[in-house]
């Protein structure tokens, strides 16, 4: 018995972000980092720097009679952008271009008017939150910490 549609978002939201043309150029990392990274430009599902929890998830019966349960769940993410220079601007807004990517990788349009489903895998899913950080350290570095809402019925 499917006890939960996490697994399966969570693999959706990679596929999509993996497909998403304005990513091209941008690793995109399911789960924490790891060693060794080279690229400048990263986006980790799953994971957040200082944060324990790749995915928070509640269930509830759907109705009376206990044959369907509604899962609500938040699926944690991190961008990271980083150079060689001191330009913060040009970090921030690099972090925040790829936000705009992934939140466009979540929202319907006029060719695709339906809620994204991450591959079938929830009745919709939304970005919902952000938080940016900046550091100095061997150049400049933007993170921005993300959460993608989704809602399912299993």
């Amino acid at each position: 018995m499917l006890t939960s549609r996490v697994p399966a978002a969570v693999d959706g939201l990679l596929t999509a972000l993996r497909a998403a043309p304005g990513l091209d150029g941008v690793a995109v990392v399911d789960g924490p980092p790891s060693v060794n990274l080279t690229a400048r430009k990263y986006v980790f599902v799953g994971w957040q720097p200082g944060g324990d929890i790749a995915v928070s998830l509640a269930q509830t019966f759907n109705s009376a009679g206990a044959r369907t349960r509604d899962e609500t769940f938040q699926i944690a993410g991190y961008i990271e952008v980083r150079a060689g220079d001191k330009d913060m601007k040009a970090r921030r807004d690099d972090a925040f271009a790829i936000l705009g990517e992934i939140e466009t990788a979540l929202r319907a349009t006029n060719e695709a008017p339906d809620a994204p489903t991450l591959g079938g895998a929830v009745l919709w899913a939304h970005l919902t939150a952000g938080d940016l950080s900046q550091a100095q350290v061997e150049g400049s570095v933007a993170g921005l910490a993300f959460t993608v809402t989704c809602q399912a019925r299993i």
